[in-house]
């Protein structure tokens, strides 16, 4: 049975990598002055769509592996299963032939004690020399002269030859029926693994397939913000190029005075183009500019404060990924731990459930010489 692999999926630590990456940009335009857009984030909306699409397929791809795997090992239980309980049947259908072909209470030796017709097999009166009226005293037979020795001798011996080369017989049919059983579970166990072997290598096929697509996909979207950053960097060249051409040629920076003159009146002047002040109007405006420095100097510090804020925001919600993270593979290693412990405490009841069936099975052998090779043999 193949164990399922508790390891980090490439696919969503990559995916982890981007949407760190894409918090990062997001952060940079929202925290940045220059950059700031008031409206919708577009690109990061569509960034995250594609970002969801690309999870769900990987993780439809990762639950129809999973699911192949379960219904394989499901199968690998059941053909375990009706090879044990045929296995069983087998043997019990085997002892119960032998008992009845051999075991037979006329094949006992100690059958004459108990036979109930003993008497009706008795021998007739004074017949040769197995009359038992032929008594010591009566000096009719000794020890080893009787008549039917010979021949008794001869049939016992024929007799025991015939158990034994039945027994053999019988030694070598179970051998080769073992060998054909072990043949067939050798040919189902590699069709079990080379499918098991085709399904990690369509597993492996399809995180390759996801790799390559986002990696194509992040080329992609470098290669159109350079792209963008590249244009959006020329229209502001040119429009610096052309906004310090406009101030070179115009009366703003030529003081011209006739600029400050005003069409409806020679008396009256046109204030923004106006070169000459008193020293009042020069002074408030430059109260005016300390004030506004005073400010922005707020305004910067305000920023700044708020930068640090967001810094440590991210850095706690960066550390609390972080821990989570742990956390997780925390109870993936107990989860993979109990597992483990599982699958050893059922394959310890299965040894002890096959050691107690053995021993009971064996236990009803009967004892004798011929009994015995047998079991040795058969186990």
């Amino acid at each position: 049975m193949r164990k399922v692999d508790h390891v980090p999926d490439l696919a969503e630590a990559a995916a982890l990598q981007r949407r760190r990456y894409r918090e990062l940009q997001r952060q940079s335009r929202l925290f940045d002055a220059r950059t700031r857009m008031i409206g919708v984030d577009l690109e990061g909306l569509d960034a995250q769509v594609n970002d969801k699409r690309i999870q769900d397929a990987t993780q439809r791809a990762w639950d129809d592996s999973i699911a192949a795997e379960m219904k394989q090992n499901d199968k690998i239980v059941c053909i375990v299963d009706q090879r044990q309980k045929k296995d069983t049947v087998n043997l019990e259908k085997a002892l119960n032939e032998f008992r009845q072909n051999y075991q037979q209470p006329e094949t006992r030796r100690e059958f004459d004690l108990s036979d109930p017709q003993s008497l009706k097999k008795n021998m007739p009166a004074r017949v040769a020399d197995s009359d038992p009226r032929c008594t010591a005293s009566g000096l009719q037979k000794f020890m080893g002269e009787d008549l039917n020795s010979e021949n008794r001798k001869k049939y016992q011996q024929e007799q025991t030859r015939e158990w034994l080369l039945e027994q053999q017989k019988d030694w070598a049919n179970a051998l080769a029926d073992r060998k054909f059983a072990d043949s067939l579970h050798d040919t189902h166990r590699l069709e079990l693994d080379q499918k098991a072997m085709d399904l990690q290598r369509r597993d492996e096929e399809t995180r390759r397939a996801i790799c390559v697509a986002t990696k194509e996909f992040n080329i992609k979207q470098a290669i159109e913000s350079e792209e963008k950053k590249k244009l959006e960097k020329q229209q502001e060249l040119e429009d610096d190029i052309a906004e310090i051409s406009n101030l070179l040629k115009g009366d703003l920076l030529s003081e011209n005075p006739q600029q400050a003159v005003s069409s409806f009146a020679s008396n009256r002047v046109i204030t923004d183009r106006w070169k000459g002040m008193s020293q009042d109007q020069l002074k408030e405006i430059r109260d005016v500019q300390l004030q506004q420095v005073l400010e922005k100097l707020r305004l910067e510090e305000e920023e700044r404060q708020r930068k640090a804020e967001w810094d440590r925001r991210r850095i706690q919600a960066a550390r609390a990924e972080l821990l989570y993270e742990r956390h997780q593979q925390r109870q993936n290693r107990e989860l993979r731990r109990a597992l483990d412990n599982l699958n050893a405490q059922l394959s310890q009841d299965q040894k002890r459930r096959r050691a107690a069936l053995d021993e009971e099975v064996y236990a009803n052998f009967p004892s004798g010489q011929y009994y015995t090779q047998f079991n040795t043999t058969s186990r």
